[in-house]
């Protein structure tokens, strides 16, 4: 697309795998079976000097022995050397200053960082469940029924049945497995109509769960009442957001200590000792004895077990589980929240703000406590998740508190 709107040719070539530098720069002509590298081969098929050239997979070039292409691709794609860049085999300059270069990566971490700073990174960011009915209504269905021979049956998805597949059948940031499944229901339907068996016109959610099967996935679990020690979190993952329910109780011991159980990686269990810290230091403004945390057992637990969590924004989380077992005053349940936590008590910006939102709507709950750093995320939601979401913002410890225990009279 892009090609076609600057009326270009376009040419692409995947790097993953790609480990020999050769393939970048070309063999020396003497050896046996010397071909010029892949860019100068690439501006061939384009049959133009000034592309667009696209390099698939950046991420997943490899190092050996035979050197490091992706070193090798500094010069191709920094602007102060690539008008003459070398190609082994043809022994001259080309200017590849004219073309323009589009790589694509899932991840930066595994792209060499004199590599990365070649580049001007865009993120994309995955699709919202608004935006995937979208496509699935606007090009996805009609492709698959036309691939899928029904053409003259043409079954309509509704907006509801669209949904239950998103909802209930994938966990994604793109659209690919939801094509798939849309494609299992038209074939599905194929194969009654083809037997010539009665077979459905409209899909609904009904239909979708007796042609896929049970629902792999199952809705976000949420609290519905106020409870001591539980208090529901945001958490990012690679497909979106996700709400999280963080645990706390205790229980009387001789000598004071803190256990952390449900996959945590270091960086939450250090926010843990960062919170059990804040609440000892301000134990008596919320009620808690001054030597409670001497006598007792705190336990923190983050269901589900066996999925690993980490990352720097369940601070605030934390803090409010445990200053809720501490005190005895519950934890709103239609209150999530997420932000860092500093031992002074500041609550610090998290990312991923537009995905954690969108799963706290999901879940059902609107109330949002936000760091007053995001505020500024807010205005990438859909116009629809700003209406109904209710975002507070706090800039410490002890606002976040104020907001989501239940006080005593």
């Amino acid at each position: 697309s892009i090609a076609r709107a600057m009326g270009r040719n376009f040419v692409r070539t995947s790097m993953g795998g790609v480990r020999d530098e050769a393939e970048i720069r070309g063999h020396r002509r003497t050896y046996v079976g010397a071909m010029p590298g892949r860019i100068v081969q690439c501006l061939q098929q384009a049959d133009s000097i000034n592309p667009v050239f696209m390099l698939d997979e950046v991420d997943k070039i490899g190092s050996d022995f035979r050197g490091d292409p992706s070193s090798a691709l500094l010069e191709v794609l920094d602007p102060e050397q690539n008008h003459a860049f070398r190609d082994h085999y043809l022994g001259v300059d080309i200017d590849l200053s004219r073309v323009l270069f589009i790589t694509t990566a899932n991840v930066t971490d595994t792209i060499q960082p004199a590599f990365l700073d070649r580049m001007e990174v865009i993120r994309l960011e995955g699709y919202t469940e608004e935006e995937k009915i979208e496509i699935a209504r606007r090009h996805l269905t009609p492709r698959q029924i036309r691939e899928n021979g029904l053409a003259d049956v043409r079954p309509i998805f509704t907006a509801k049945a669209l949904h239950e597949i998103v909802d209930g059948y994938t966990r994604e940031a793109g659209v690919r497995n939801l094509e798939r499944r849309i494609g299992a229901v038209c074939r599905k339907i194929a194969v009654l109509a083809a037997e010539k068996r009665r077979h459905p016109r409209r899909v609904t959610p009904a239909l979708v769960n007796k042609l896929l099967g049970s629902r792999p996935y199952l809705a976000e679990e949420r609290l519905h009442e106020d409870r001591v020690g539980v208090a529901t979190g945001l958490a990012y993952t690679t497909v979106g957001g996700d709400i999280l329910l963080v645990e706390a109780a205790a229980s009387a011991t001789d000598k004071g200590d803190l256990r952390l159980t449900g996959s945590l990686g270091d960086v939450m269990k250090e926010s843990a000792a960062a919170a059990v810290t804040f609440a000892r230091t301000h134990a008596t403004e919320y009620a808690i004895e001054n030597d409670w945390f001497d006598r007792h057992l705190l336990h923190i637990h983050v269901p589900a077990g066996g999925v690993p969590k980490d990352g720097p924004s369940a601070g605030v989380t934390l803090l409010s589980a445990i200053v809720s077992a501490a005190s005895g005053c519950a934890v709103r349940h239609d209150f999530a929240m997420t932000g860092e936590l500093t031992l002074r008590g500041d609550v610090l910006p998290v990312g991923g703000v537009k995905e954690k939102i969108l799963a706290a709507l999901r879940a059902g709950i609107r109330n949002i406590v936000l760091p007053a750093a995001n505020k500024r995320d807010f205005d990438d939601l859909p116009p629809r998740a700003r209406k109904q979401a209710k975002v507070s913002y706090v800039q410490h410890a002890g606002e976040v508190l104020d907001l989501v225990l239940v006080k005593d009279k």
